[in-house]
């Protein structure tokens, strides 16, 4: 069934991928921009929006829309100069969501895809022990609490006004255009610096970002996607050390790994505050999608090598210009 689907955060890492995805569909789509591109595809109808919160007037980017995709957001940041940052999260993750979830509810949207975080759930588990999607919440910062108070909203919303609302969970997302720690990594490894990683042993889930877009996509018009909250991941978890060596690999490069013991790095970290780091690099966080992968029969289209290949070819022919 052809859908018209309003695709918030448009022109961000994971928003470009999904408008690539939809429109590789055939799915009609309204793209909602802050700043619009140059260029834009022209089978996209572009909107400009200025500002996500209370306040924002989707009137003009509704009209005709069956689904909506919400990617935009005020994203998680490692050194936040907020002086209330929660306060600053609520007020587009939270407040700016229900304001739209409303708004294209009463222009005759039926539904609503979220995409949230692994961080209402937590930040680490236990090895071999995954967060699943029916976990009790657990945020553990201002970035987590707002997502998982947007989802809250967003339920009662869908009990009060029969908008069917999807949840997305994604863990760290890689891909093309990947930056933050995944591209200081590939930095790393492609000029052969000597990284104390090689002992470590944890297990962290990884998205794609091509699969991400995939089960974004799928969640637009699967009848069992409804009013459901999903986790998502590759369905291979991998330890930082495992990670390290197949980007080296797929960077053409050797992965010049010292055996340093985890607890040693930990204990460096933490003599420089850097603890949510050593959490990141040390610790485990994985996922279990089996739900997602049951009731939306759905599996993740593209492996973690030649997702790894994807970034890594793409890194390359950024650094050569």
């Amino acid at each position: 069934m052809s859908h018209t689907v309003l695709l918030t955060g448009a022109s961000g890492f994971v928003g470009k991928a999904v408008l690539e995805r939809l429109l590789a569909k055939g799915q009609a789509v309204v793209a909602a921009f802050r700043q619009v591109p140059v260029q834009v595809d022209p089978r996209v109808t572009v909107a400009r929006i200025a500002a996500l919160d209370a306040t924002t007037d989707w009137q003009c980017a509704l009209a005709g829309v069956d689904t909506v995709i919400h990617s935009a957001a005020r994203v998680h940041v490692m050194n936040d100069t907020e002086a209330d940052p929660l306060a600053a999260f609520r007020k587009v993750n939270v407040e700016g969501t229900l304001n739209l979830a409303r708004q294209a509810a009463a222009a005759g949207a039926k539904r609503f895809v979220f995409i949230s975080s692994i961080k209402v759930n937590g930040e680490g588990t236990p090895k071999g022990r995954p967060y699943t999607a029916d976990d009790v919440p657990a945020p553990a910062d201002p970035y987590g609490v707002s997502k998982m108070e947007a989802e809250a909203g967003l339920r009662i919303l869908a009990k009060e006004i029969g908008l069917e609302v999807v949840i997305v969970r994604p863990v760290l997302v890689y891909g093309p255009g990947v930056k933050a720690n995944f591209l200081a990594m590939m930095r790393w490894l492609d000029k052969g610096v000597p990284l104390p990683f090689g002992a470590i042993d944890n297990r962290r889930s990884l998205v794609a970002l091509g699969n991400l877009a995939d089960l974004v996509v799928t969640c637009v018009d699967h009848p069992a996607a409804a009013n459901q909250t999903f986790l998502v991941s590759d369905g291979e978890d991998l330890s930082t050390s495992g990670l390290l060596r197949r980007m080296a690999k797929a960077l053409g490069r050797p992965a010049r790994l010292l055996p340093v013991p985890s607890r040693l790095l930990e204990w460096g970290a933490a003599l420089l505050g850097k603890h949510s780091l050593s959490q990141r690099l040390c610790g485990s966080l994985q996922v279990d999608i089996e739900k997602t992968r049951s009731l939306l029969s759905w599996k993740p289209p593209i492996s973690v090598d030649d997702a790894l290949g994807l970034t890594a070819r793409d890194y390359q022919e950024k650094t050569r210009k």
